[in-house]
């Protein structure tokens, strides 16, 4: 079927509204990469065969012969954030959410919440001895305001029709028949949004530059869906739990920029994403909504998916431009910017995919409404992964301005072990902060003002069992292999000081190396060519600033605090703990500990190799590292 007109899109959403109205009940079994790794797709299966076998009316898409109230969703949906807690079962319209389903609790599921209106409590998230049987309820939730994931979680993750059912593609109308570009563009531009790539450039700003080239024959619209950050998910689930929205966003950026050829680049490590993107993109464009003659509005557009190889580089905006036009991917030298001179020579507008999805709903709510969210000159929402050394890890989206200590204990709950140490945030290429730093509002302008950037929204938390410096070579081992190698100071310069680094971890490390490593950072971050290699060396810079007697106890004293550098650290057997059952002995490879049984062992420190087999094993934790 295809739209061709505003009236037939609205003649459509009410009847897949209908349809999706006629599902008495619906599961959405959590279909993000976390979950799918995790078995949710097999629970998927098991809940269609159980259903089929029990005779219940199994609906997986808006179908036309459903027209009975007595029918059940079957679906698979993006992710739901709450990664640590996965798989995810969510149950409508009830809003129940059960957590860490496995494949034998789908028969329980389906007798008590589906045929029955029953909540199983042994399933719903617990906390502090309360039960939580809403999702919304749950204080991980509770505490987001979701923009760019709206609908993450909630709907058919591959299905145009519930995307168009619950509102979708109703910006894109509105832009294409009650709005000239130059509104569209006002509306962006009042409403405050910012790239959520992590520089932060005003979107209506860079919109307006492209648009603003007339006399050109052909304009890009690329869209950014890889950040260069491995550990950073927040773009792949949205393509993956909500392309519909993505793509809705780019198609308003191309009216407003009189662009009719659009890329999405996503790396091919990614293959849901690709696979979810491509399904959406071929929907799209048999509806009517992409391609030519636009919902019968005359304006075209076409828009394909490129795959990257995963580079780091090409997270940054030039290099990934060259990799599209099938080079290897370096960064360009500016001027000329992309706005003027991008892919394939012509003005090109690039986002990541965070910042198009939350264009709909500037376009649907307009401007005053985005801007009231957030701080004066930071408008909106963020989102956030994280990751490291805290209780509840996942992807959540908060106002601009929230705070660390929000995120890290009220969202977080706090670390898992130990006392919070730092939060490293950013990326690969992001600083480290400390405890001072709870109360500094997450957004462009308040980090940049202490030296940090938000980046691509990792939030790596850290507990005091950590050791800085070994966070700082380790970023710089991942930035050295990273490399593109065109500027000199980046391709020489990082493993030079990564080779600093690796001294002071293994205990050869001089006072001198701490200030060659500051010398070195400075150069790199001056005089190399992009972003990524500007801002490479913050892990060194932040850690030296924040945690400098850490590297001096590593030089001087030959000692890792946080006991994490082998090298520096000695196996020693607490006498008063120990009980002598011999299970470090036995676990010993070289062995180097000694002792009777039922009496203290000791530990040969000259034929000890700190493999810690005797620290993992002990039963009355005894051993330790000094």
């Amino acid at each position: 079927m295809k739209i061709q007109s505003r009236q037939m899109l609205e003649d459509f959403r009410a009847e897949s509204l209908k349809k999706l109205n006629c599902q008495s009940k619906q599961i959405l079994v959590c279909g993000g990469s976390g979950c799918v790794a995790g078995g949710s797709l097999k629970i998927y299966d098991k809940f269609r065969e159980l259903m089929e076998r029990k005779g219940i009316k199994v609906d997986v898409i808006l179908q036309d012969h459903v027209d009975h109230g007595d029918a059940v969703g079957l679906k698979k949906s993006g992710c739901h954030g709450f990664c640590e807690i996965g798989p995810l079962v969510r149950i409508e319209p009830a809003g129940l959410l059960y957590i860490k389903c496995k494949v034998e609790d789908c028969e329980e599921i389906i007798e008590e919440s589906i045929l029955g209106d029953n909540v199983i409590d042994r399933l719903v998230y617990h906390d502090n001895g309360r039960s939580y049987s809403r999702q919304e309820d749950i204080p991980f939730y509770k505490q987001q305001t979701r923009v760019a994931l709206t609908n993450c979680g909630r709907i058919d993750a591959e299905s145009i029709e519930e995307y168009i059912a619950v509102g979708g593609y109703s910006a894109l109308s509105k832009a294409l028949f009650d709005m000239s570009p130059d509104d569209i563009i006002n509306e962006v531009t009042e409403s405050g949004l910012r790239g959520r790539g992590g520089a932060g450039f005003p979107t209506g700003k860079k919109w307006a530059q492209v648009a603003a080239h007339k006399d050109a024959p052909v304009k890009y619209i690329v869209c950014n869906g890889d950040e260069g950050d491995p550990g950073a998910f927040m773009d792949c689930s949205v393509m993956e739990g909500n392309p519909h929205k993505m793509i809705e966003g780019i198609i308003i950026a191309a009216i407003a920029c009189g662009s009719t050829e659009g890329y999405i680049y996503v790396r091919a490590e990614y293959p849901l994403a690709v696979l979810r993107l491509q399904k959406a993109i071929e929907d799209a464009e048999a509806y009517g909504i992409l391609g030519d003659d636009i919902l019968g509005s005359g304006k075209s557009f076409n828009l394909q998916i490129c795959k990257g190889a995963g580079a780091f580089v090409c997270g940054e905006g030039t290099a990934m431009q060259e990799s599209i036009e099938g080079k290897r991917g370096m960064p360009r030298t500016k001027p000329p910017r992309s706005v003027d001179k991008g892919l394939f020579d012509a003005p090109t507008s690039l986002n990541n995919v965070e910042t198009f999805a939350n264009v709909p709903d500037i376009i649907n709510k307009g401007a005053k409404w985005y801007s009231s969210i957030g701080t004066e000159g930071n408008s909106g929402t963020k989102v956030f992964s994280l990751a490291g050394n805290i209780k509840n890890t996942g992807l959540i989206e908060v106002p601009m301005g929230t705070t660390l200590r929000e995120i890290v204990f009220n969202i977080g709950g706090g670390v898992k072990s130990g006392n919070f140490k730092a939060v490293q945030i950013g990326g690969p290429a992001g600083c480290c902060l400390t405890e001072d730093h709870l109360d500094l509002p997450l957004d462009f302008d308040s980090t940049k003002k202490i030296g940090a950037i938000i980046g691509s929204g990792g939030l790596v938390v850290m507990g005091d069992d950590t050791c800085m410096v070994e966070i700082a070579r380790f970023f710089m081992s991942f930035s050295t292999n990273e490399s593109c190698g065109k500027c000199t100071t980046c391709r020489e310069g990082i493993p030079k000081i990564q080779e600093i680094l690796e001294r002071i971890t293994h205990g050869t490390g001089e006072l001198e190396d701490i200030d060659m490593l500051q010398e070195l950072s400075a150069v790199v971050k001056t005089c190399s060519l992009c972003g990524l290699g500007k801002n490479a060396t913050n892990p060194v810079v932040s850690t030296l600033k924040y945690f400098k007697d850490e590297y001096i106890a590593h030089v001087k004293d030959k000692k890792c605090p946080a006991g994490v550098c082998r090298s520096l650290c000695t196996m020693w057997i607490d006498p008063i703990k120990c009980i002598g059952c011999t299970k470090c002995a036995r676990n010993c490879p070289v062995g180097a500990i000694t002792g009777q049984l039922r009496k203290p062992h000791t530990i040969d420190v000259e034929k000890c190799i700190k493999c810690r087999e005797c620290k993992v094993g002990c039963p009355k934790h005894a051993i330790k590292e000094v």
